[in-house]
């Protein structure tokens, strides 16, 4: 988690008037601000989504804006949801999923905020591990779900020269079965995927066309 998470956050405490968080949000580009105490501990997390709640309507009469002036204690997100500093990145993806939120404080062994982590810091995280900004090609196999299968695929791999970047496995429509997904470093699949449906196996991805289509 230290090595993807925002760990120069800006923070704000209870007394932060929401027109200055609204401005930090706007000054430094970003779309969630810890609220600590003294000690750095956690107490509340305010989204650029609660001010625009908390702000005046653009159709409100006037120009009062004392909304405001109120301090961020009175819209902000608590308890707060967060994660150590030493969980994986996997775990925190799964948070931030099931409680369909975007952010989590990242905090260490004694609760205090040592970091921030973003959805936009694991999807970028997720596309530099699967290796899909380099220049490279996808190839899906469906496999019986037995052991094994992942080895036998990899010595094509290895017999044709062909470096593989990364492995994801997804489940298949039958239970009996299983997609694994290879990225691998060319341009041009065909001969990878005649060499593996020579072995007997079905490739999902790409769809090659048929011979004279």
């Amino acid at each position: 988690m230290e090595e993807i998470m925002v760990k120069d956050v800006i923070t704000i405490e209870r007394t932060t008037l929401i027109r200055t968080a609204l401005e930090l949000l706007e000054k430094h580009r970003i779309r969630h601000i810890p609220v600590i105490d003294e000690n750095r501990y956690v107490v509340g997390i305010v989204a650029d989504r609660d001010i625009r709640d908390a702000s005046p309507s653009i159709f409100q009469p006037g120009d009062d804006k004392k909304e405001l002036e109120q301090p961020v204690s009175t819209i902000m997100t608590f308890p707060v949801i967060t994660i150590m500093s030493y969980d994986l990145m996997a775990d925190a993806a799964v948070v931030l999923y099931e409680n369909d939120i975007s952010a989590l404080p990242v905090v260490s062994s004694d609760d205090k905020l040592v970091g921030i982590l973003t959805e936009t810091n694991v999807l970028h995280t997720l596309v530099k591990m699967t290796g899909a900004n380099q220049p490279s090609s996808q190839i899906d196999v469906v496999v019986p779900n037995l052991s094994g299968q992942l080895a036998e695929l990899s010595l094509i791999f290895k017999e044709k020269g062909t470096n593989v970047i990364s492995v994801l496995l997804f489940p298949h429509n039958e239970i009996d079965k299983q997609v694994l997904s290879f990225r691998v470093q060319t341009m041009d699949p065909r001969r990878l995927i005649a060499a593996i449906e020579e072995k007997g196996y079905t490739v999902q991805w790409p769809r090659m066309p048929e011979p004279g289509s």
